[in-house]
């Protein structure tokens, strides 16, 4: 990782934060991007306030860890709200909140980051996405909905960007236990057996770090005591 350059979103806590220390930690520059603005204390990191519902926002934030560090060539979009429930009983603003977040986060932070890597002659976008984008689970259908499309709007980049050399890449976790598996709706014991956020950080530097002849679509994991169904 020396020499590269990353812009992780939703980089303040929990999995955002495992995957900006493994990149500091193999000797990458990062671009920290979080409602926060917390540079987490790191070697070469860069906190940058963003809010990923603002697609303005979102290209200053990015143009600001360009003009810093002069390149651009890994991107981790992992902004992501969680709510739970009955469909019927939903609050509005958690509807909208997952949708804007979850799925129009991922497209801005795409749109602001890309050009940047087709500029720098290739390199990675990883959609930090879930298993509730590859199936549907009854009290997650909105959640379900924000995560199918992030999968889907990922899968198409792939297909548009090969040809500049970018890999575009869905890591897709089961439970993780953080704050944002909580999210509204969810009792503090449903973190029991769930994975760390420094498991999944593991996968994406796997993800990252493979040959550059060969790309990853799609990984999906989940811990040992969850459930396979749906």
């Amino acid at each position: 990782m020396n020499g590269r350059v990353a812009v992780i979103t939703g980089a303040s806590r929990g999995i955002g934060a495992a995957v900006a220390r493994a990149f500091s930690e193999r000797g990458a520059s990062v671009g920290l991007l979080s409602r926060a603005g917390d540079d987490l204390g790191l070697d070469n990191a860069l906190g940058v306030a963003c809010d990923v519902r603002d697609r303005a926002s979102v290209f200053e934030a990015v143009g600001r860890v360009v003009e810093r560090f002069g390149s651009l060539d890994t991107v981790v979009a992992n902004a992501g709200v969680g709510a739970y429930g009955p469909f019927l009983e939903m609050d509005a603003d958690d509807v909208e909140a997952m949708i804007d977040i979850n799925l129009k986060g991922t497209l801005y932070t795409a749109a602001a980051t890309l050009p940047h890597l087709v500029e720098a002659g290739g390199g990675d976008f990883v959609s930090l996405a879930s298993v509730a984008g590859l199936r549907a689970f009854p009290g997650e259908a909105v959640y379900n909905a924000s995560k199918f499309g992030q999968l889907g709007f990922t899968r198409a980049l792939d297909h548009e960007m090969r040809e500049h050399g970018v890999r575009c890449t869905n890591v897709a976790p089961g439970g993780v236990a953080t704050e944002f598996a909580l999210g509204h709706g969810r009792p503090e014991e449903a973190l029991a057996g769930m994975m760390t956020a420094e498991d999944v950080a593991e996968v994406v530097m796997f993800v990252l770090t493979r040959p550059r002849n060969h790309r990853i679509l799609e990984t999906a994991f989940r811990p040992m005591t969850e459930t396979s169904w749906g």
